[in-house]
Formats: structure tokens, C-alpha cells, sequence
């Protein structure tokens, strides 16, 4: 068996002059970075668009990329834009963390000014892309130039033909908006046409991407508006329950997520074919897929629509084994990694291995209890899983380090055969590297020792999420060195750039 590892880091948090990280220079340097680290992955996370709390698992469309992630500097060479159009431009207010607000008051016009240009001479890829791309690509164009002409207001806030979605009004808004939604399918354009490329120079360089399938759709999104078939809705199109997670540990009222359920029963009767297509069009987009809250497919947890916790859901049958025979069906072996964290049911058990995907084990969950915890490397039952340090969920292990209890801490450093917590950081990556598990990853900011303020999302918590940026001069050889070394140390060393050119080609 291959042992490989990664590093995951969002495209959001990379080096940026733009206030964000982008498809860019930055991006291609990160690509070569993890080859001289010996990796063989990056995790990148969703590449959705960012709505509500900045977050791509609230996306207003389950296909599109996130426009502010479209470099600038690419277009400028495309002839679309000038410097001047956006380099004197203040795109943050801290350079130490992503300001959203900012960027959704200065990007678009930016791309507006491209995409006048654009539209001088449309190059013939275009429409090819809008061909190809259409059973998502036309209703979110729809969807945005309605929202913009609607200021930015929820579906649910607009006119009552148009919240519906009725024929009539529908086919009027496609003409009235003609201009307007050929500069949001511009913008997808601008955006695939740039992680194309950058994940085809990741590919020859022997880099695999690892993206995400979020498990829900946002309220306020593209898919709800117009396919309400696929959700729980009632005749008004309000949801009858929304997801979430019940009160554990980590949250004492839940998590209240708010996403319209699936109408697993109605996709039943046509084989799951949006799911299908969607799991296609992902598989396509990256070479390793992580399906988020993977539980949810064999029982998921609904919670009265208009209830303020969590507390009081039900754990309602999903399409269990269903779903994924008719996946395997259609796409045959496929390359995913099943999100399997949280309350984790025999039934769950089962439908992982009757999927044969690979779990998660997270070390920073394997030292509260003794040494029955599953997430401990000894106790792992198969190599069939990845290991990480932490997710995008987690604490920094700095951070994980601080807030613990003196008795985690305690048994950490036992299990681990240091004497002082602060080297634990040091010691997880190591004791994940060394596991048993098919692949490791952990975080950049856990090869950094970043502190608590770098972590990258808090559940349940709104604001302050999805703002952690890195800084060109974290990315040096000597890091590379060290990941490098840990990864020939523990057997996971991608060679790839050892190779001769020629072979790396082929």
C-alpha cells in the first residue's frame, strides 16, 4: 500500500496583495512548495462562493466557484483588465486577516470592468463552457442578476411570481436580464478557466487536489429557488424541517445549521439523478472528493423549521447504500474520502464499509477519554482511513494544546513520550505521520505552530470564520525541508520530482 500525505490549506489563505488568496502566482508556489515537501495532496476545501458568516458550506449554488478567488493578474494578461484598474485599489483594512465586506463592496466592479472588456471580443471557449456547463450554470446566473436587482435580498424577499419561480416571470427575467446574467457566467468562466489550469500544473507536478462536497444547500441559493422539488419545502417553499446536529459535548444546545432538507424520497424515483450529476460534476473538478457529514446520508437530523436550538429534533432515514450503488454505478470506483465524525452509529459503520471509502481520524479527538479511544493511532482498525491533526473545524494544535484539560494534556504527553505540552504540536503531526492510515494531513498552520487565532472556523460561532490568511514568507525551503524529512521518515515520500521530465509527462 502507497502511504501518502497532504497539507490542507483554503486557496482563500493564501498570499495575497488582494486581500484574498487567489488562483494565481501564489497558488502555483503553494503547488510547488508541496512538491519539494514531498507531499502528494492539497486539500483546498470548498470553492463554492461565500454567503452567510463567510462561509462556502453557505453557498448561494452548489456548482459555482467563489469570484473572489479570480486572480486579477491572469486577466490583466488576458487583455481584460490593466493594472491600474485594481492595484491601487486598498483591498484590506488588516493585512492579517480576510475582510469580506470589503471585498464584496470592490471586486465585482473590477470584474465588471473586465468583463466589458470581455465583451468586446468573446472568444469562442466561452460559449463552449456555457454549453457544457448549463444544467447549473444558467439558473445561477439567473439567480445573481436577480439578486443584484433585488440588492442583494434573499430569494424569499422577492416578488411573488418571481419567489415562486413561475414559467412566465422566469422566462421575462432571462430577457429582461440578458447583459447582467452574461456577466455572472462570465465570471464562472473567468473562474473554472483558472483552476483548470492551476490544477492541471498541480496534476504534472504530481499534486492531487482534495475537495469537498458540503452535504447541504444554503436557504438563499440558486438550487432551492429554482429546483424546490429536491428539498423539503412546503407550497410557500419554507422549509418543513432544516439540518443540523444535536447537543453534544462541544455544543450543549446543538448545532443549528438551517439548510433545507433533502427530498431523499422524490430523488428516489428518478435514481438520485441530481445527486448524480452533482457528485459527477465534483468528481471532475478535483481527484479526491471529501463528503462532508457523510452520517447524514444514513440518518440525518431534522429540527422544526423555526426552532432556536437543536435540542429538539429527530434522526429521520436518509438514502443510506442507495445513494451510492447508483453513484458506483454511474462513475465506478470513485476517489472520496467519507467525513465521518460526530455521532457515529453501527448502521454508519456499515454503510462506510459497504461504500469502501476511507474515514477520518482526528488526532486532536483521541486523547479526552483512555486508551480505548478510537481516534488513537493504535487503534485503528484498517489503513484504510486519513489521519489529521485537526480539520478546518479544529482548533490549531497550538490552540488544541491551550485549551485542553491538564488530564488531556497529561495523557497526551504519555502517549506521546514528551515532557512538556508545548511540544505536543510537534508530536501529533509526528504520531499522525507515523499511523498506520493510507494518508496524513494536517493544516498548514499546524506545521507553522500557529497560534489559536489562525484557526479557521469555530462551529457554531458567526463571525470571525474563514479570515485566516498566511504570508508569502511562511513558505520557505526549510520548511519544505521538514515536512519533507518527516515524510521520507515515515514512508509517505512523493517522488514525483525526482523523476526525469520526460516521466513526469507521461
Amino acid at each position: 500500500m502507497m502511504r501518502e500525505s497532504g497539507i490542507l490549506l483554503p486557496v482563500s489563505a493564501l498570499p495575497s496583495k488582494h486581500g484574498i488568496g487567489k488562483l494565481g502566482q501564489a497558488a502555483y508556489d503553494f503547488v510547488d512548495f508541496l512538491c519539494s515537501a514531498g507531499c502528494h495532496y492539497w486539500q483546498v476545501l470548498p470553492l463554492t462562493p461565500t454567503s452567510y458568516g463567510d462561509s462556502p458550506y453557505q453557498s448561494p449554488s452548489c456548482f459555482a466557484g467563489n469570484p473572489y478567488l479570480i486572480d486579477f493578474d491572469i486577466l490583466a494578461d488576458r487583455g481584460w483588465l490593466s493594472h491600474a484598474d485594481y492595484d491601487g485599489i486598498a483591498w484590506d483594512s488588516d493585512p492579517d486577516v480576510i475582510d469580506y465586506e470589503l471585498l464584496w463592496r470592490q471586486v465585482m466592479p473590477v470584474l465588471r470592468i473586465a468583463y466589458q472588456n470581455f465583451a468586446k471580443r468573446k472568444p469562442a471557449a466561452f460559449k463552449k463552457f456555457c454549453t457544457e456547463q448549463k444544467a447549473w450554470l444558467a439558473d445561477y446566473a439567473l439567480f445573481m442578476a436577480l439578486k443584484d436587482a433585488h440588492e442583494g435580498r434573499a430569494w424569499d424577499e422577492w416578488e411573488p411570481e418571481l419567489r415562486l419561480c413561475r414559467r412566465d416571470a422566469v422566462a421575462t427575467a432571462r430577457k429582461d436580464y440578458r447583459t447582467e446574467i452574461e456577466f455572472w457566467q462570465f465570471v464562472q468562466f473567468c473562474f473554472f478557466s483558472q483552476w483548470d489550469s492551476l490544477k492541471q500544473y498541480a496534476n504534472q507536478k504530481g499534486i492531487r487536489i482534495i475537495g469537498d462536497i458540503p452535504i447541504y444547500a444554503a436557504f438563499d441559493s440558486a438550487e432551492v429557488w429554482a429546483k424546490p422539488k429536491l428539498f423539503q419545502l412546503d407550497a410557500e417553499k419554507k422549509p418543513v424541517a432544516v439540518a443540523g446536529c444535536p447537543p453534544d459535548c462541544f455544543a450543549v444546545t446543538g448545532q443549528l445549521w438551517g439548510n433545507p432538507l433533502w427530498n431523499w424520497e422524490g430523488m428516489a424515483k428518478d435514481g438520485y439523478a441530481w445527486w448524480l450529476g452533482r457528485i459527477g460534476f465534483t468528481l471532475r473538478l478535483y481527484d479526491v472528493v471529501r463528503i462532508d457529514h457523510f452520517r447524514g446520508f444514513e440518518r440525518y437530523y431534522a429540527i422544526p423549521y423555526g426552532a432556536e436550538t437543536a435540542e429538539h429534533g429527530k434522526w429521520v432515514k436518509g438514502p443510506d447504500f442507495a445513494l451510492w450503488k447508483a453513484a458506483k454505478a454511474a462513475f465506478g470506483d470513485m476517489n472520496v474520502i467519507a467525513e465521518d465524525l460526530g455521532n457515529i452509529t453501527p448502521a454508519v459503520i456499515r454503510l462506510l464499509k459497504r461504500t469502501g471509502f476511507p474515514g477520518m481520524k482526528v488526532m486532536q479527538f483521541a486523547f479526552d477519554s483512555d486508551a480505548e479511544n478510537p481516534y488513537l493511532p493504535h487503534n485503528f482498525e484498517t489503513s484504510n482511513c486519513v489521519c489529521y491533526t485537526g480539520t478546518h473545524d479544529n482548533h490549531t494544535l497550538r490552540g488544541w494544546v491551550k485549551s485542553n484539560t491538564d488530564e488531556t494534556n497529561a495523557y497526551a504527553m504519555r502517549y506521546l513520550g514528551v515532557k512538556k505540552p508545548k511540544k505536543l504540536p510537534k508530536a501529533v503531526l509526528r504520531a499522525a505521520w507515523r499511523s498506520t492510515a493510507k494518508i496524513a494531513i494536517a493544516p498548514f498552520q499546524d506545521f507553522v505552530n500557529a497560534p489559536p487565532s489562525d484557526r479557521i472556523n469555530t462551529p457554531s460561532t458567526l463571525g470571525g470564520n474563514w479570515i485566516y490568511r498566511t504570508d508569502a514568507s511562511e513558505f520557505t525551503p526549510k520548511l519544505a525541508a521538514k515536512i519533507r524529512e518527516m515524510n521520507e521518515t515515515y514512508g509517505r515520500l512523493n517522488r514525483t520530482d525526482e523523476q526525469p521530465a520526460d516521466a513526469q509527462k507521461e
